[in-house]
């Protein structure tokens, strides 16, 4: 699945998902952008992860929901590395678990902003490059709550929900120049995300203790998204676009309610 030649923005890349995502593109040849928002030193460790694979890198600092700051990203990568030909929408954040009656408008606004203005206003900037290019990918990291809309979670399930909107409707538009958008929707994932969300639920600490009820014996691992991502925007997926795969091994094999 060479990806050699292709330039790859990955944001939310300097940990959990978004970071198993950058390396496994970079494994496959790609050269990758590592966004973040805040922990500078976190995402120059991945880079230099990326450059010890043999591929470039560079580390970008952007709060996505600011369009100013994305186009500065946008435009330092192109000038470092190249035009993006492969963007992963993966930077997210939680809600803060409240009724909808309870909810400020301050949050919801950063939370949609995160999940859907972010992922918009980067593909604004970057899937007019990706039509000359010949092969474009777009991937959108969703989560298997949208399969549920719990409660008390209501900016995070709008965010999710207009995420995969935008895939929907940007599929159509783009697929006559040669680009696939897709959606990838893990559940309970093995980040420190996952952690703060089961203890907050559940009271648990470590979440390989619930690998006895997890489907194939384990919790999902960011590893195991970053895989579906891989073929995703490889040459092997000549033929999918405009679909969501979720990553959740069919969902937990108790009854506990996860990410759902």
């Amino acid at each position: 699945m060479s990806l050699k030649g292709r330039v790859a923005l990955v944001t939310g890349s300097s940990r959990g998902v978004g970071r198993a995502i950058a390396l496994g593109l970079a494994a496959d040849g790609a050269d990758v952008a590592i966004n973040y928002r805040r922990n500078q030193d976190e995402a120059e460790a991945v880079a230099e992860e990326v450059r010890a694979l043999g591929r470039r890198a560079v580390a970008c600092q952007a709060s996505i929901d600011d369009y100013e700051a994305d186009q500065a990203m946008v435009a330092q990568i192109r000038a470092d590395l190249g035009p993006v030909s492969i963007l992963v929408n993966n930077a997210g954040i939680a809600s803060r678990g409240l009724a909808v009656a309870e909810t400020e408008p301050a949050e919801l606004l950063r939370v949609v902003g995160t999940h859907a203005f972010g992922a918009h206003y980067l593909c604004r900037l970057t899937v007019p490059a990706m039509r000359e290019l010949g092969r474009g990918d777009v991937i959108m990291i969703s989560s298997a709550a949208t399969r549920g809309m719990g409660p008390f979670g209501a900016p995070y399930n709008m965010g999710k929900a207009a995420l995969e909107a935008l895939a929907l409707t940007l599929f159509k538009e783009e697929r006559p120049h040669g680009i696939r958008v897709n959606i990838v929707a893990p559940g309970l994932v093995e980040t420190e995300m996952g952690r703060r969300l089961m203890k907050a639920t559940a009271g648990i600490d470590d979440l390989r203790k619930l690998d006895a009820e997890m489907p194939f014996g384990h919790v999902c691992q960011p590893e195991d998204v970053a895989n579906v991502v891989r073929f995703l925007v490889s040459d092997r997926n000549s033929y999918v676009t405009g679909e969501k795969i979720f990553c959740d091994g069919g969902g937990p094999l108790s009854g506990r309610k996860i990410a759902d």
